[in-house]
């Protein structure tokens, strides 16, 4: 049952000196082994989104570059009330914004518009750190040892790709204050998922997310836009080993309602998604727009390892998303 895709094992840059992608790049990798470095500005873009969720709240950090722009934001999720907080900023020309070229090293950052957040990356994990109005963060997600995250390359052609990781089912702790009370949550119940891309994109791309997790389970799910490119981003984690999926998959879901279930099929993919909530987060600044719905909730159904065993998805929480830009 093992994909046929091919896996990298050495480090590799992601461009070739012209700016072109090296075709050397194009595959996947079961721990971060691409230098992003880009060339060239207009179509680049850079970002680093950290997902944390808790027993009590669900948190989404999001640091980026578009050249053009820098876009940062903090969000969190009472899961109890339903109630939300998102504090979002835009700063020209991506003043105050910095990525690194490579997943795990060094620190990204933006600050601007009252919105602060930082990742730092070290040999142990990875310290998050996030401030707006009425909310501050401070938390830290570990590195267990073993634990393998999915890096992939998925070439429109030599001048359009992108590189992402998905990190998923990191244990993570800290503190969440919201106006003057503090909530505290732990690693043993507590989980975070990064998102890490660098990539020169099309102008308009459309594509599907999920990503569940539960203690020595996660599963990892995209659509559309790796459709065409013999890439995709699909992965079952058990005990943080990665068994990659290469099928494309067929998402079912209700674009008028989007708290039915979804549906996520493939050979090695049996999954049903139930959504408890949906965000809605939309921009229209002309001719950059971005329409996304991200529900929260919980899978149920099954996965197929390497080993052409069925594992079970059911109790994993997470989210499942349609993302529409123009950017």
């Amino acid at each position: 049952m093992m994909t046929a895709d091919r896996e990298i094992t050495s480090p590799v840059d992601l461009c070739l000196p012209d700016g072109r992608l090296d075709p050397a790049a194009v595959g996947w990798t079961r721990r971060p082994l691409h230098r992003a470095n880009l060339r060239g500005w207009g179509r680049a873009k850079r970002w680093e989104y950290w997902g944390i969720v808790t027993p009590t709240h669900i948190v989404g950090l999001v640091a980026s570059s578009l050249d053009y722009a820098g876009t940062h934001g903090v969000y969190v999720l009472e899961r109890a009330t339903g109630r939300e907080l998102a504090e979002d900023a835009v700063t020209p020309l991506a003043r105050g914004v910095r990525m690194p070229d490579r997943s795990g090293e060094g620190t990204a950052s933006a600050r601007g518009g009252g919105v602060t957040v930082e990742f730092v990356q070290h040999a142990e994990g990875t310290t998050l750190t996030a401030a707006a109005p009425g909310v501050r963060l401070e938390a830290e997600a570990p590195l267990v040892p073993g634990h393998e995250s999915l890096g992939v390359v998925v070439p429109w052609s030599e001048r359009r790709f992108q590189y992402t990781v998905k990190d998923l089912g990191r244990p993570v702790h800290g503190r969440l204050r919201l106006g003057s009370r503090d909530v505290t949550f732990d690693a043993s119940d507590s989980f975070a998922v990064l998102d890490h891309g660098r990539g020169k994109w099309p102008y308009s791309v459309s594509w599907n997310w999920a990503a569940g997790c539960a203690p020595g389970r996660a599963v990892q799910l995209g659509g559309r836009w790796t459709d065409g490119t013999g890439a995709t981003e699909n992965a079952l984690f058990v005990d943080g080993r990665l068994h990659k999926i290469g099928d494309d998959l067929v998402w079912e879901y209700d674009r008028t309602d989007w708290l039915r279930p979804w549906r996520i099929t493939g050979p090695r993919v049996e999954a049903e998604f139930r959504p408890f909530h949906v965000r809605v987060a939309r921009t229209n600044l002309l001719v950059v727009s971005n329409d996304t719905h991200q529900c929260f909730g919980s899978f149920t159904g099954r996965a197929r390892a390497d080993d052409g065993s069925w594992m079970d998805l059911d109790g994993l929480t997470g989210w499942a998303e349609e993302a529409r830009n123009r950017w």
